[in-house]
């Protein structure tokens, strides 16, 4: 390990972007610098795997040497919860379908220790802002201070359901939902962008399945496509269960893959609708075509 530790950062954010095809320069560099060990606190760490046995387990770090940090690695935070520091090639894929750019307001729902709420804060840069909002009132108290370096950073400590953004060009759910909060959907401006995890819970993963859904608002309409595939934990107050049983077939068959809009219009299910809620439907129908016949 003779390369220096802002080497390997170098390195690290050039690996996640050729992993991840993240196409923005700003994300890259976000990576390169924020240091990910002051989020992490003292090593050796546990970084989270697969055994042979396709089960979940972690290993320690040989030592606390924070280049063992930098590699696309899912690092515990709380392993008697399963709660770890996400993948950074995922993230990283997420962040870059926001299209995030300086200037931008950001709300993080899921912010954890704050690492990737620094990553866009870097992106945004002074003249954007970026709230998180964690529901753990431990991790919340670590972020305020592992942020607190980020002037354009504010963590709300709470159920992020329950905050009102406020005008926003990007909002980014950080845990799975089955379906989205009006009220998200109102506060994005013209040409802002939602992204959030479309899940449904099962037995034998203590979180829920599903597709990451980027929702872009055009006006008053919302195109919307699968980014990739997902595996989350769950935000408990934002879950239906006809909407979950209907996720369940959705996600399974597929299906899930085909959305193409976001619709908020009343309107009779037909067979356009892929998950056809009381506030929002999932929609094969393109942007186009609704506005054809609204």
């Amino acid at each position: 390990m003779n390369a220096s530790l802002e080497d390997y950062r170098r390195f690290y954010a050039e690996e996640i972007a050729a992993v991840a095809a993240v196409r923005s320069p700003a994300l890259v560099r976000a990576f390169a610098s924020v240091p990910r060990e002051d989020f992490l606190g003292p090593g050796p760490w546990k970084l989270f795997g697969l055994d042979s046995g396709m089960g979940a387990s972690y290993r320690l770090t040989e030592d606390a040497d924070p280049r063992r940090l930098y590699h696309n690695v899912v690092v515990s935070i709380d392993q008697a919860r399963h709660l770890n520091n996400g993948q950074p090639s995922a993230l990283a894929s997420w962040i870059n379908a926001l299209e995030i750019a300086q200037g931008d307001r950001v709300f993080h729902l899921g912010a954890g220790v704050g690492y990737y709420t620094a990553i866009m804060a870097e992106i945004v840069g002074p003249r954007g802002s970026v709230t998180g909002a964690e529901v753990d009132a431990g991790l919340a108290a670590r972020a305020r201070q592992n942020l607190a370096k980020w002037k354009n950073v504010e963590v709300i400590s709470g159920d992020g359901t329950q905050h009102d953004p406020g005008p926003a060009d990007v909002i980014f759910i950080n845990a799975g939902v089955t379906h989205p909060l009006p009220l998200w959907l109102d506060r994005l401006r013209p040409g802002g962008r939602l992204l959030y995890p479309v899940t449904f819970e099962g037995p034998g993963f203590p979180g829920g399945k599903g597709c990451m859904l980027l929702v872009k608002r055009e006006a008053e309409v919302y195109s919307a496509r699968c980014v990739n595939v997902v595996m989350i934990y769950s935000c408990s107050s934002l879950r239906d269960a006809e909407l979950n049983t209907a996720l369940t077939k959705l996600v399974g068959s597929g299906k899930i893959l085909g959305v193409r809009s976001l619709r908020r219009e009343p309107h009779q299910a037909d067979e356009s609708c892929l998950l056809h809620g009381p506030d929002s439907c999932l929609s094969t129908k393109e942007i186009a075509s609704q506005r054809a016949t609204a």
